[in-house]
């Protein structure tokens, strides 16, 4: 039998625990880009660009990882 916990990772050519790494780094990014965007729904005038540049830099990691496990 196949462990579904490795399943994934080994796809991407990690283990669990640097998938799991990778995955949790995300998550923080994001959590922490949700909180500066709800700032910048209050107050306009601070972090102007800051989540659509974080945003486009995850979203060229992501797709960098993807050309090298092709």
């Amino acid at each position: 039998m196949k462990n579904i916990f490795n399943k994934h990772p080994n796809s991407v050519g990690e283990t669990y625990f640097q998938h799991f790494l990778k995955s949790f780094s995300f998550a923080v990014r994001l959590l922490l880009l949700a909180m500066i965007a709800f700032i910048h729904a209050i107050f306009p005038w601070c972090f102007q660009y800051s989540v659509s540049n974080n945003i486009r830099k995850l979203n060229d990691i992501l797709q960098s990882r993807n050309k090298s496990r092709k």
